[in-house]
């Protein structure tokens, strides 16, 4: 076998491996612990310090809530292959300018594992494919074919078409098998929304009350509420 054979045989393979080891690759880290009430009171405390904020959110009123983002952190957890990542760099800095201190992480949410073991499967067939239409009548005597099956004449018979659609073909198939179609947000652990369950993205100014119920509510069971609206 010569190395023109040995590396249509072995790349498939080779990729193959690579990407069964990558499949179980680290998932989006899960959401900090709820901050505790010394740490809430001990950021309250320093809040004086903090040079006031411009409110530049257009629904946004000037209020005595301005620090309550501090010492907490706001998931989102979007999916990256759908395009989403510039609606969740919206949401951040909106989340950001309306609590000031709040930390938002931002992630990936990827797919169920059966679509990732679908996706990782649709190089292989591409790279075999094309292997075969480029050097078919070499590799099937040595599999024990001594004449090509007829279905191979046919890929062989407009070879240019053959190699493009299944390229393109394969890159479509792939791109919706690594799609999760997530938006979920999380603020200290708790589900704030998810685009899963609603099929929608949240508006910003939906957002930002759901969070800040969920803050209010955060700083209220720490006993710390009548501090911060004092």
């Amino acid at each position: 076998m010569d190395r023109v054979q040995l590396l249509l045989v072995g790349l498939p393979i080779f990729l193959f491996c690579s990407d069964i080891i990558n499949l179980f690759g680290p998932k989006p880290p899960p959401p900090p612990p709820k901050p505790s009430h010394a740490h809430n009171f001990h950021q309250h405390h320093h809040r004086s310090q903090v040079p006031p904020q411009t409110l530049d959110f257009p629904s946004q009123k000037p209020s005595g809530i301005g620090g309550i983002g501090y010492g907490n952190t706001i998931n989102i957890n979007f999916c990256s292959s759908c395009s989403y990542r510039g609606t969740a760099m919206n949401m951040k800095n909106m989340l950001e300018a309306q609590f000031p201190g709040v930390n938002v992480i931002l992630a990936n949410y990827p797919p169920t594992l059966p679509k990732r073991l679908l996706s990782k499967v649709i190089p292989v067939v591409q790279v075999g494919v094309i292997g075969i239409v480029v050097a078919g009548e070499h590799i099937f005597p040595r599999l024990g074919f001594m004449t090509p099956p007829p279905w191979y004449f046919s890929l062989r018979a407009n070879r240019f078409g053959t190699i493009s659609t299944t390229w393109l073909l394969g890159n479509v198939v792939q791109s919706f098998l690594q799609s999760s179609g997530a938006f979920e947000v999380f603020c200290n652990g708790e589900m704030v929304f998810s685009k899963l369950k609603e099929h929608r993205f949240p508006g910003e100014i939906e957002l930002k009350d759901l969070v800040e119920q969920k803050l209010v509510k955060s700083r209220m069971e720490d006993g710390v509420g009548a501090n911060l609206w004092s």
